[in-house]
């Protein structure tokens, strides 16, 4: 009865809060700290993660929306993972350890009911997670971890006490369901904080741990447990509840680290959408805006695309986003988007490249974690323009096909739906393989190997170009990237020289987009040896524009050296085998049992000098080759261990430095004297 409200009375113990389309009822509390698990977080929802976000799918009882959302992973280990990924890289950033240490965590942590699925059959449970609060969720951890716990160690101890080793098929038959196993295990986790707290406050003078325990055993929550839709004007029943969490969300987001340009891309451009289909006076059918919005948000999965259009398109990522784009730029959609977008960014004018910087970071979410290396130049593509050339942003119906290349014939045709198809798959192929990237001033000055560039264009220009009915030569382009390309791996176009050099194993499962000749049956460009030649940035423009790259470069380009194809690997000089032989293993050792002269002895010292600087140097590559991976916003190496390497480093250089101007002025002399004789 405490939780109803009475039309005479205001008190209670549940808050409203109104929001677009709907009102939410929550209820204050305090949890404890091992039943919350962190949930999706608004500033790295569009990060390039290394543990990909669960799918995130609304749940409803009737036609009524619930006041929880199903986290759909892969497996358990994907949620284990993604639960030390979140805290691990929330630490990374900041930590109010020291003040929660002191004063507990003081403000409310926002949290609402889940429903945790998995897709291979693993049973579900239900929990609560936190949607805002996560750093001083994950602060908590780290008090809890202790003083010398790094991010990683923290990360570790929420993970053990959360899900322990907790199998996730059941032990045997007639066992407890998986959520039941995991709630006994907290229990009996906190059971054993609890003796260990009693150990420590009963002595003298209470430990550090006792007050580790006594600050973070219980935080204060906002719980949401109810909501209702307002009456006309609503989204789907699936999507009121999301929605609203969302809202408070971005009306109380103040963490240490504000939204990055692309979660508030995403955020802008959802909201403006959902705002068209709560006025609900759009042309487009409020069921294909639902839709719409389902496959925004993540929702709707590229799988489930078959269904939802005309002709079963195939259900894979690229035509997830052919059909977004499609979408997205209606003419009786867009300018109200754009309307409503610049509403919420609170600008006068919103053009093109401004509306195409707002579909990057919702285009891009299938192969986000796959294209990790490109990602960033990716979103600079979609921010000079994108796919939205001036056909795209017209009536077109998007042409469903298994193989792209049946559509260079009609567009040559004069089909303006298999031009544009073109346009967006190709298109999206290019910018997301980065064999298209934004055009800059420098890429002019680079050579055709590093990224280079014939002549400036944007990006949008040079698709809109490369899909004219009269260049074949560009719609061929377009049609051979769109079926090659793959959203689960990166082609060996958009890898540099030296990360192909650096390379240890090759992935066997590695494609290539190769350049168009359409002279050749399969029109594929072969050099004078008769190997395929791979798709090149200066390739791709100059198709966009052959009569303007042929003014702009009179001459053919030389063939690239040999020095072009990447970087010389420079080996440590060689010592022969018999002054290795017999050799000690400790540094500078004199043992009697060594014999041989100082100079050999000296000669071998010389080779694991510099075979541990060539060792310490490929560790340093494979660092920045695993940067990408462990997500963009997170150091692959601590500053602290920075410092320190730094510190040895640079000792080792005075050192060598030194040792160099003890060396160099009898060389010198000696040289002067050969010069005088």
């Amino acid at each position: 009865m405490q939780l109803q409200l009475h039309t005479q009375e205001s008190s209670g113990l549940l808050m409203e809060e109104n929001v677009e389309g709907a009102t939410l009822h929550s209820v204050v509390t305090r949890v404890y700290l091992s039943e919350l698990l962190p949930g999706i977080q608004p500033r790295t929802g569009m990060e390039v993660m290394e543990i990909p976000d669960p799918l995130v799918q609304g749940i409803t009882e009737g036609t009524r929306p619930c006041s929880m959302v199903r986290y759909r992973y892969r497996d358990l280990a994907h949620l284990r993972n993604h639960v030390w990924q979140t805290i691990h890289d929330t630490l990374s950033l900041n930590s109010y350890a020291a003040s929660i240490l002191a004063r507990k965590v003081t403000r409310n942590l926002i949290t609402h009911p889940v429903e945790i699925a998995f897709e291979d059959g693993t049973e579900s449970f239900h929990t609560v997670v936190v949607r805002d609060g996560i750093t001083r969720l994950a602060s908590t951890w780290a008090v809890l971890a202790g003083p010398e716990a790094d991010a990683a160690e923290a990360a570790s101890t929420a993970v053990g006490a959360l899900f322990g080793n907790v199998p996730a098929a059941a032990p045997g038959e007639g066992s407890a369901p998986l959520g039941v196993r995991l709630a006994a295990f907290r229990e009996r986790w906190r059971q054993s904080l609890q003796e260990e707290f009693a150990g420590e406050i009963a002595t003298a003078e209470p430990a550090l741990r006792a007050v580790q325990i006594a600050q973070t055993y219980v935080v204060p929550a906002q719980i949401a447990v109810g909501v209702e839709g307002h009456p006309g004007r609503l989204l789907a029943a699936e999507d009121i509840f999301d929605d609203a969490i969302r809202s408070v969300l971005a009306s109380v987001h103040v963490e240490f680290k504000q939204w990055d340009t692309a979660a508030q891309n995403t955020e802008v451009a959802t909201r403006a959408l959902k705002r068209v289909i709560q006025q609900g006076d759009s042309l487009v059918s409020q069921d294909d805006l639902q839709a719409v919005y389902g496959l925004a948000v993540g929702r709707i999965a590229s799988e489930d695309i078959s269904g939802m259009f005309p002709g079963s398109p195939p259900g894979t990522a690229l035509w997830r986003s052919i059909y977004l784009v499609h979408s997205l730029t209606r003419p009786e959609l867009l300018e109200r988007l754009k309307d409503q977008a610049k509403a919420i960014k609170g600008g006068k004018r919103m053009g093109l490249k401004g509306f195409a910087e707002l579909l990057g970071p919702l285009i891009d979410v299938p192969w986000r974690s796959h294209k990790k290396l490109v990602a960033t130049q990716a979103r600079n593509a979609w921010n000079n323009g994108g796919v939205l050339t001036a056909d795209v942003t017209k009536d077109w119906d998007p042409v469903p096909t298994d193989d792209f290349t049946t559509l260079v014939g009609p567009a040559l045709a004069g089909d303006k739906n298999a031009r544009c198809t073109l346009a967006v798959a190709g298109g999206v192929a290019l910018i997301a393989d980065k064999v298209l990237t934004r055009n800059v001033g420098s890429a002019l000055m680079a050579a055709k190997e590093k990224g280079g560039v014939p002549f400036r264009a944007d990006v949008n220009q040079v698709i809109e170009d490369l899909s004219r009915q009269d260049n074949e030569l560009g719609l061929w382009t377009l049609a051979r990237v769109a079926n090659g390309f793959r959203s689960d791996a990166l082609p060996s176009n958009a890898v540099t020289m030296r990360q192909l050099i650096h390379r240890e194993t090759s992935s066997g499962d590695a494609y290539i987009h190769f350049k168009i000749d359409l002279e050749q049956d399969d029109k594929i460009a072969r050099d004078a040896d008769g190997l395929p030649q791979p798709l090149l940035q200066w390739d791709v423009v100059w198709a966009s524009n052959p009569e303007r790259a042929r003014k702009a470069h009179p001459d053919p380009l030389p063939s690239p050296s040999a020095s072009a194809a990447g970087e010389p690997v420079h080996q440590p000089e060689d010592i022969p085998a018999s002054d290795l032989l017999g050799t000690s293993t400790e540094t500078g050792s004199s043992s009697a049992a060594d014999s041989r002269p100082v100079s050999q002895k000296a000669a071998e010292q010389r080779y694991v000098l510099r075979q541990s600087v060539a060792t310490a140097r490929d560790a340093l590559d494979r660092l920045h080759l695993f940067e990408p991976e462990v997500g963009s916003h997170t150091p692959i190496v601590p500053a602290d261990t920075l410092d320190e390497l730094l510190k040895s480093l640079i000792g080792l250089q005075t050192d060598i430095e030194n040792l160099r101007r003890r060396i160099t002025p009898d060389m010198e002399a000696d040289l002067e004297d050969e010069h005088f004789q």
